[in-house]
Order: C-alpha cells, then structure tokens, then sequence
C-alpha cells in the first residue's frame, strides 16, 4: 500500500474519531444542558431572566473548573430554544432539544402552559426536565422524567385564601382569572375551593374569565363590584395586571386585589406603580432583605444585568444546581445517552434537603418539592417581605 494512502485512511481514521467522541453527551468532557424559555412572546421577561440566570451559573462554575463527576472535569454548554412562550412551542422545543441537540437534562419552560406540554414530550422521549416555575400539578403528574422548582397550586392556593381572611378579615371573594391558560385556571380552582372551605359554598361571590390576550376586563370588574364581595383575587401574569388593576380602580373597585406568584417579575413595579401600592401576593422569593447564597446571587445577577433579579431569574439558578447535582449525584458520564439520562434522573429524584437560595427542599415521589412560600407587599414600589408559611 502506498504511503499517501496510509495517511490518506490514517486521516479518515482520525477525523471518524472525532467526530464519534465530540457529539455525544459528555463530548470533549462537555455536557450540554438544554434551556426551553420564553424569549419571544407574550412573557420575554420570563425568558430573559431564565436565560440570563442559566448563563450567569453556567460561566460561573465553568470559570471555577467545571463539573468533578466521579473524579473527572467537565465544562457546562447551554443549548437555548425559544418557545414563543406556547405549548405548541414548548413542545417542539424539547423536541429538537431531546432528539436533536441531543442534551442531558432540560432546564424549563416555565409558564404552566408551556411547562405541561414540554413535560408530556420529556417523560415520551425519557429525559430529565425541571421547571424553574411551573406551578401546575399536572407538569410533573405522573411523569418520573419531569421534576419543578417552585411549589404547587393546591398549596399556594390554601396559602392565600388563609393569608386573605387573616389579614383582611374578609368572609366573601372574587376571581378574576384567564380560562385558556393552565396556571391562572389551576389556581383559581385551588382558591376557590379552599376559600369555600373556610368560608362556605357561596363565599365566592363571582368567578370571572376572560381569554389570553384580552385587555379589557370592564364587563368582569362590573359585575364584580356588583356582588359587594370584599377582597379581588387575581393570579394572572405582571403584564396584565396592571390593566386589571387600573381598570378596577377606573370603576371604583375599592377592596384589596390578591395575587399569586407571577405578580413576582420587577417587571410589575414598572408597569403597574402606585396602583399596585399596599397589595399582596404569594411567591417563592423576595430579593428586598435577602442574606447569605441569596444575597449573593441578586447582586451578581443586578452588577451584571442593572436590575433585580425576579423569582424566575432566582428559581432557575436553583434549577440549574439541581441538575449539577443530580449529575454528582450520578457519579459517572458514560457516553451512552439513554444511559446517562436515567442515571441524571436517578440522581435528581435521590436529592433532599437541597439547599436552594429559593428556600430548602426534597423531592417527592411526583418530582414536587416540599417548600415555603412567601407573602409579599407591595410597598414603596418595592417588593417587601411580609410573612412566610410552610407545608
């Protein structure tokens, strides 16, 4: 055989090499890291703070040397896809996460409405994903694929029907929600009947809906200030409450407006200002007054991005440490996909007390964290911490 076509086969030989060790899943000690968020959309500012704090974690434990699984280094790679922040999007975005770029374990989505679909698609295809912010029980029902940071509506509900008739003393309410979309649906439910079973079955007084995307709530509010119910509860997202709010106040609603965990984005200060002065709402974090990891995190986050860091920015941080320590917990990347796969869900379903700067947590047998939540006020155009209460 001639020289040059040794060298020739030799060359081949390397190249096939290489490109059999650099496409796998631990490739040239690298391990990628899918995140599905809402860049574009109706919710960018979810998927901004998704995406920044996913970066920020990933370049921070990649300047420090990277991951030691099992005695061996490896550097973190995001692959990021927008999901336009719908189901349809969420869904074909951990499609080609799972099946094309071909990551470890998927980081997201968040909203309810985009974090069931992405779930269904995760536990089919048997890759691990955890939800910095979905609420819904129904993201991780079932599914032993599918894990979430944040804790559930059944128990946020209870958390604000209680924290309602303590501090305002209020026997009625109302419900002012979105009917297509999963979250709002899901916790108006969880309110509803949890406010009924302190106060009696005809304690809600209305329980209004309206459809995403709507922007004029005025037949809702009337009807609601027609009831004389004495406190409003609204679990809708920080771009449309400040509509629900000035409307309200446009016809003379004078009670007190509740509201759940996606009141939490900074975002909402800006859009809603005084309006929103002296209102609560139930959330997993409050940067105002935060100590130690927390602390840490909100004034990188903010040195880094010039603003503070909302509950999604710090519930993906804390996602992020979940699925590296899952990978410790594992002991070993293998190259094999489906088997590096199932020993990361192993390893995140073996996780308890995790110490997460959202509050500690163990996962149950559902993927749902055991956790607290925190009761906000919104005072002095600030979020302030009022109270907490635990399972």
């Amino acid at each position: 055989m001639k020289k040059e076509t040794i060298l020739t086969l030799f060359t081949i030989l390397l190249l096939t090499t290489f490109l059999f060790t650099s496409c796998g899943p631990g490739s040239g000690d690298t391990i990628k890291i899918g995140i599905n968020a809402e860049i574009t959309g109706d919710k960018p500012k979810v998927g901004e703070q998704c995406k920044y704090a996913a970066e920020m974690y990933v370049a921070e434990v990649n300047g420090a040397g990277g991951v030691d699984i099992g005695g061996k280094m490896y550097q973190l790679e995001l692959v990021i896809e927008d999901n336009n922040a719908t189901a349809e999007g969420a869904a074909g975005a951990a499609n080609k996460l799972i099946s094309q770029d071909n990551i470890l374990a998927m980081v997201g989505p968040n909203p309810s409405s985009a974090a069931v679909p992405a779930g269904e698609v995760a536990n089919n295809l048997e890759a691990p994903m955890i939800s910095p912010w979905s609420t819904n029980p129904n993201t991780t029902l079932n599914r032993p694929w599918v894990f979430r940071a944040p804790f559930l509506d059944p128990f946020q509900g209870p958390v604000v029907a209680n924290f309602v008739t303590e501090q305002f003393g209020s026997t009625t309410a109302c419900v002012l929600f979105d009917i297509a979309s999963d979250y709002p649906k899901g916790l108006a439910d969880n309110f509803k009947d949890a406010w009924e079973k302190i106060h009696g079955s005809d304690s809600v007084l209305a329980f209004e809906s309206f459809t995403t995307g709507d922007q004029d709530f005025s037949a809702q509010l009337t009807k609601i200030k027609g009831t004389g119910c004495e406190v409003l509860f609204t679990p809708q997202y920080y771009q449309e409450v400040p509509l629900i709010v000035e409307q309200a106040k446009g016809l003379g609603l004078d009670i007190p407006i509740m509201g759940s965990d996606s009141w939490g984005d900074p975002q909402l200060l800006e859009l809603c200002g005084a309006d929103c002065e002296g209102y609560y709402f139930s959330t997993h974090y409050v940067a105002n007054g935060a100590t130690g990891a927390t602390k840490d995190f909100i004034d990188k986050y903010n040195s880094q991005f010039d603003y503070i860091p909302g509950d999604v920015a710090a519930l993906t941080w804390d996602s992020m440490r979940v699925v590296v320590q899952a990978l410790e917990n594992c002991g070993t990347i293998s190259g094999d996909l489906t088997a590096d796969r199932e020993c990361i869900r192993g390893g995140m379903a073996a996780i308890k007390d995790f110490d997460g700067i959202t509050g500690n947590m163990t996962f149950d047998d559902q993927g749902d964290p055991i956790k607290c939540a925190v009761i906000v006020e919104i005072k002095g155009g600030e979020f302030i911490a009022h109270s907490s209460a635990c399972p």
